[in-house]
């Protein structure tokens, strides 16, 4: 008897580093192997993710797989957290839907893009289920971050 169900599409992992230009309307090409195919659409979820001590802004990008495992974190937050309404309010007006072009470019919302610092120039970095974009600069210092916690990082698996 034939399956009449179809196959799930095959899952796109996020991995290794990309440089790219960004043009006038803030698109960046997207890497051909990060792109869902034809028959598929993903919207991503970009959020401009705040800079910490050790690092700058960047943007990232959610598929949504991981995006749904965020929702549910933050949909079961208490409402009478104040630390949880501001946390939804932060990551609600800081985020927005993107889609893959047809010729496998990305527009940046402009006040993300300004947030993150990307002008010209964007890296792009796997996270195996999502990416980051980065400006180069701080993708530059933040690289070195992580080279100093690679010891202890690696632990963790």
């Amino acid at each position: 008897m034939p399956n009449d169900q179809a196959s799930p599409p095959p899952s796109i992992f996020y991995n290794s580093v990309y440089h790219h230009g960004v043009d006038e309307k803030r698109r960046v090409q997207i890497p051909a192997k990060w792109r869902p195919s034809e028959s598929q659409s993903i919207q991503f979820t970009v959020i401009l993710w705040p800079a910490t001590a050790s690092k700058g802004s960047y943007l990232l990008f959610l598929p949504p797989e991981p995006m749904q495992r965020l929702m549910s974190l933050i949909t079961a937050m208490p409402y009478s957290d104040p630390k949880a309404d501001s946390l939804r309010r932060l990551l609600g007006k800081n985020s927005d839907q993107v889609q893959v072009d047809k010729g496998g470019r990305i527009c940046l919302p402009e006040m993300m893009a300004k947030g993150a610092g990307i002008d010209r120039e964007s890296v792009l970095v796997g996270s195996w289920d999502r990416f980051e974009m980065w400006n180069p600069e701080r993708y530059e210092a933040a690289s070195k971050v992580d080279e100093a916690l690679s010891s202890e990082a690696f632990k963790l698996i």
